[in-house]
């Protein structure tokens, strides 16, 4: 399938146009960071990983009613998705203390929180995605009130979602953000979830071990970040068990 011109180049994804209007073409790199891109490396694998598991998820977000951007995968590093108007904020959801919570609360990270707590973080690497309140948010027109309470409902599906499929597969979902774009339909806007959701956008930790299998292993240098990946993907069955972790191996 043919795509467009370049639209936009991030830290892990480069967008195209679309084959038609309203469509997008996603291709996901091999590039690592953390702490805002002060650290950085390309990691043989990992785009390929995270296509593919963003895919299963936002499948499986479809297939219980949560309207997402996803429309197809294309091949190992592309999927066509839906063009929508991204809202500036990254939506966290912490069902444990990690990160950041516990840096700012003084909160042992894996302690389990009194219930999911949802968060706002504003889109800009410059400023450190700084946290804002929903007062923020409305003054600054980001987002309806309407919109956030319609946000929040989305982030709570999408947890229980994440949570029940992991924890099925022995993996513990510490926290996760995401993000929400709009999509116009006439008159009309309908809240989707977009962008991507992998083991870059979440805290996964083996429930028996505690083993790390996400970002982290790349921001505290735990070990191979293709092979905690793979890992997540073999639990799911994304990838067949007797994949090599160092070329992945998609099931179409």
């Amino acid at each position: 399938m043919a795509r467009g011109k370049k639209i936009y180049e991030g830290k892990a994804k480069v967008l195209y146009e679309g084959p038609e209007p309203g469509t997008i073409v996603q291709y996901f790199k091999d590039d690592a960071t953390a702490f805002n891109a002060e650290k950085k490396d390309v990691i043989d694998g990992k785009g390929v990983l995270n296509n593919r598991l963003s895919e299963y998820f936002m499948v499986g977000l479809g297939q219980i009613g949560v309207p997402t951007h996803f429309l197809k995968r294309l091949n190992m590093r592309e999927q066509l998705v839906r063009n929508c108007e991204i809202i500036p904020l990254e939506v966290i959801v912490r069902n444990f203390a990690a990160g950041s919570m516990s840096k700012r609360m003084g909160i042992e990270e894996g302690t389990q929180l009194p219930r999911p707590i949802v968060e706002y973080s504003y889109k800009d690497d410059s400023l450190g995605d700084p946290l804002v309140p929903e007062e923020y948010i409305a003054a600054f027109g980001w987002a309806s009130q309407q919109d956030m309470d319609d946000i929040v409902s989305i982030a709570l599906r999408v947890n229980d979602f994440l949570s029940g499929v992991m924890y099925g597969v022995g993996i513990k979902l510490i926290d996760f953000k995401i993000e929400i774009g709009r999509v116009y339909e006439g008159d009309f806007q309908r809240l989707v979830v977009a962008d991507e959701i992998s083991p870059d956008s979440c805290r996964l930790w083996d429930i028996e071990s505690g083993q790390k299998l996400d970002k982290d292993v790349f921001r505290q240098d735990l070990g191979n970040l293709t092979d905690a990946y793979t890992e997540v993907a073999r639990r799911l069955g994304v990838l067949p068990k007797s994949a090599p972790v160092s070329k992945p191996t998609l099931i179409n």
